[in-house]
C-alpha cells in the first residue's frame, strides 16, 4: 500500500468554480464555490500526471457555515459563532452526507469511480475528536445533559461559575464555555466553541463513529486524513496547569503531554475500522511521546503513516505567532528534517509536508522573501520530496504558489490568525506590528483560490471570492506552466517520475537515509542507499555559493535545478540554492 504514493491535497473550495457572477459577501447563489462536479476529467487527468496516486479532498463533509441552506430544510448556522466566511470544515454536521456547496453524494460517488479509473483513490478528512454543535448528538445532548447523548461530550457542572480547569484552547480563550440552554453546565472545545469535544471515554460514541468510517470505506473510500486525533484521549478534566500568559490559562499541550490510554481506543479504531478495508490513514500526530514512530507508524501501528510537523513547528513560540520567526530556512529546516528522519530510520513511513490548508506557503516559510526563485524553489522541492516517506503536495504547491501580500487585518478570515494578532495586541504591539508579526503565519496564505491561469481572478471565477487572488496569478498559473518545460509544474513531475520509477523503487521508497557533510553550513545534503543502487541529494540551502567536496565519481545526473554543473576533480562548485540528484 506504501509503494510510490504521492497524495495531492485540494481545497476544494478554492480549486475549481463554475460560478461567473459573484459579488463580495455574497450568498451561494451570488458566489458559489468549488464543487465537487467542477472536478472533471480535465482537471483529474493533470493531477495524475502529475504522478499523484490519491486525491485528498479536503473539508467536505456537512459543517458549520453562514450560508443559508434553508431551502433544503437545513436550519442556519448563528453567523457570529460560525469561524470565518468560509465556516467551519471541521465543525462536522453530518457524517454521512457532503456539505451541499460542494454538491451531493451521487456527485461524490462519481469522484470515487472517475479517480478508480485513472488508478487513484480518495482520501477524505476524518474528523472525530469532535463534532459541530450543530449536530444531532449535541443537539440532544443541549436538551438533555444527563441523558445518552450528554455522555458524548464533556459536559461538566458549573460551581460557583468557576470553570473546571484552566486550559487555553488551540484558537485562544478557555476550553470551557456554558452549554447553550444551560446556566449551570459547561462543555468541552478543545479548538472553536463551535467544535464541542467528543468523549471517547463512552463506548457507545466510540461504536457510532466505527459504524461512520466503516460507512465510508464501503462507500469506496480508500483511506483517511485523521485530524486532531492526539486530543481525543482527556486526563483529569479538573486538573489545571500552571498558567503561561497573562489570561490565566495553560497550553493546551499540557494536556497532550498528560494523556495516556490512547493507544488503547487506535488500537480498537484500527480493528474495528481501517484494517478490516486495508484503508490508508494518516495521522495528524503531536506528540513527544518517544515511542511514537513505533507506536504510530510501527509494523503493528495505528496508522499507514503521520506527518512530519517538525519543519512546521521549527521557530515558533509558545507566547504567540508574534514571537515567532518568520521564515525558517538553511541550518533550521536541516536540522528539523534530519532529526526525523534518524529518528525515523526503518520504523515506517512518515509523511512529508512544507505546507498545507493549516500552515503559509512552504516557499514563503522557508526561504528568505529576497531569494525566493524558481530556482530556491525547485531546491526546496527536491530536498523535500526525496526524504524518506511519503510526499504531501498541496494544491498550488507544484506551481510555486507564495503567500499572499495582505493590507490589513480586515482582509484575513481565518480565527486563528485573528486570535493571535489580539495576543500580539495585548502584549503590546501596535496594531501596525501585530499585523506584521502575525500574517506571515496565516493559513488563509494557503487558502487563496487555486491559480490556473492569467485571467480575471486566476480562472477560478469571473466574480470575487470571499479570499481575493494572489495578484501574482498572471506570472504563477497552471496554464503558463503546463506548457513551459523548465517550470515548477515540471520539475514535481520530474520528482515524482524518478519517485516512481521502478529502476529507482528500491533506493527512493524504502532506501536508508544517511546524511553527508552534516557539518558544512546550509548544505542540505544526505544518501539515500538501497539494495543495489545508491543516490546522493546535494543542496547548496543559501544565496551565497559553496564548495562541496564530493565522496567520490558518480555515475550519472538524474536532476540537477540549474543548467549547469561544475565540477573540477571532487570539488562541486554550487551556485546559490543549486539541488543536484546523483546516482553513485
Amino acid at each position: 500500500m506504501n509503494d510510490k504514493l504521492i497524495i495531492y491535497q485540494i481545497l476544494t473550495r478554492l480549486f475549481t468554480n463554475g460560478n461567473k457572477y459573484c459579488v463580495p459577501n455574497g450568498t451561494i447563489e451570488q458566489n458559489g464555490c468549488g464543487k465537487m462536479n467542477d472536478i472533471t476529467s480535465h482537471v483529474l487527468e493533470p493531477i495524475r500526471s502529475l504522478g499523484s496516486t490519491h486525491v485528498w479532498y479536503t473539508g467536505i463533509i456537512e459543517h458549520a457555515t453562514k450560508t443559508d441552506y434553508s431551502r433544503f430544510g437545513i436550519r442556519p448556522d448563528n453567523p457570529y459563532i460560525v469561524k470565518g466566511r468560509a465556516g467551519s470544515p471541521y465543525a462536522i454536521k453530518d457524517y454521512y452526507d457532503i456539505d451541499p456547496r460542494f454538491g451531493t453524494m451521487e456527485d461524490m460517488d462519481r469522484l470515487i469511480a472517475e479517480a478508480k479509473k485513472r488508478d487513484m483513490y480518495i482520501v477524505m478528512d476524518l474528523v472525530v475528536n469532535h463534532c459541530s454543535d450543530e449536530h444531532e448528538w449535541f443537539k440532544k445532548a443541549c436538551e438533555d445533559p444527563d441523558g445518552e447523548y450528554g455522555k458524548y461530550f464533556y459536559i461538566a457542572d458549573a460551581k460557583d461559575y468557576k470553570l473546571p480547569n484552566n486550559w487555553r484552547s488551540y484558537f485562544g480563550g478557555p476550553v470551557w464555555d456554558l452549554l447553550p440552554g444551560h446556566t449551570d453546565k459547561y462543555y468541552m472545545h478543545v479548538f472553536h466553541k463551535k467544535q464541542p469535544d467528543l468523549n471517547w471515554e463512552n463506548p457507545k460514541l466510540r461504536e457510532e463513529i466505527y459504524k461512520m468510517i466503516n460507512w465510508w470505506l464501503d462507500r469506496g473510500v480508500a483511506g483517511f486524513r485523521i485530524d486532531a486525533i492526539m486530543n481525543i484521549k482527556k486526563p483529569n478534566i479538573y486538573t489545571s496547569y500552571p498558567a503561561d500568559r497573562d489570561d490565566g490559562l495553560a497550553s493546551i499541550d499540557n494536556m497532550l503531554h498528560d494523556a495516556e490510554g490512547i493507544d488503547d481506543f487506535l488500537h480498537e479504531m484500527k480493528t474495528e475500522t481501517f484494517e478490516k478495508h486495508q484503508a490508508f490513514t494518516v495521522g495528524e500526530v503531536f506528540t513527544d511521546r518517544p515511542d511514537a514512530l513505533e507506536a504510530f507508524i510501527g509494523n503493528n501501528g495505528h496508522f499507514s503513516s503521520m506527518f512530519d510537523f517538525a519543519e512546521t513547528i521549527a521557530g515558533k513560540s509558545d507566547d504567540g505567532w508574534y514571537k515567532c520567526k518568520p521564515v525558517v530556512w538553511g541550518e533550521e529546516y536541516k536540522k528539523a528534517a534530519f532529526g526525523t528522519q534518524k529518528r525515523l530510520g526503518d520504523i515506517g513511513f512518515i509523511s512529508n509536508i512544507i505546507e498545507n490548508h493549516d500552515e503559509p506557503r512552504g516557499v514563503s516559510h522557508y526561504i528568505p522573501e529576497a531569494d525566493v526563485s524558481d530556482t530556491s524553489k525547485k531546491m526546496l522541492a527536491a530536498v523535500n520530496v526525496m526524504l524518506r516517506g511519503l510526499p504531501f503536495i498541496y494544491q498550488g504547491q507544484e506551481l510555486g504558489m507564495t503567500n499572499v501580500v495582505f493590507h490589513s487585518i480586515d482582509e484575513i478570515d481565518d480565527c486563528s490568525t485573528l486570535d493571535e494578532y489580539q495576543v500580539a495586541l495585548d502584549a503590546g504591539l501596535t496594531p501596525e506590528s501585530a499585523f506584521k508579526a502575525v500574517v506571515p503565519y496565516s493559513r488563509d496564505n494557503a487558502r487563496t483560490p487555486f491559480q490556473w491561469d492569467a485571467t480575471a481572478n486566476a480562472g477560478f471565477t469571473t466574480g470575487t471570492p470571499w479570499l481575493k487572488v494572489n495578484p501574482n496569478y498572471t506570472d504563477i498559473n497552471a496554464a503558463e506552466q503546463a506548457n513551459r518545460p523548465d517550470s515548477m509544474y515540471h520539475w514535481y513531475k520530474e520528482l515524482i517520475a524518478l519517485r516512481k520509477n521502478p529502476e529507482y523503487k528500491d533506493v527512493v521508497v524504502y532506501g536508508e537515509f544517511v546524511p553527508y557533510k552534516e557539518e558544512q553550513t546550509n548544505l542540505m545534503a544526505y544518501y539515500r542507499k538501497g539494495t543495489d543502487r545508491t543516490l546522493l541529494v546535494v543542496a547548496n540551502y543559501q544565496h551565497d555559493a559553496q564548495d562541496v567536496v564530493l565522496p567520490g565519481t558518480y555515475k550519472k545526473v538524474l536532476m540537477n535545478n540549474l543548467d549547469t554543473l561544475d565540477l573540477n576533480g571532487d570539488i562541486l562548485h554550487m551556485p546559490g540554492y543549486q539541488a543536484v540528484i546523483f546516482e553513485m
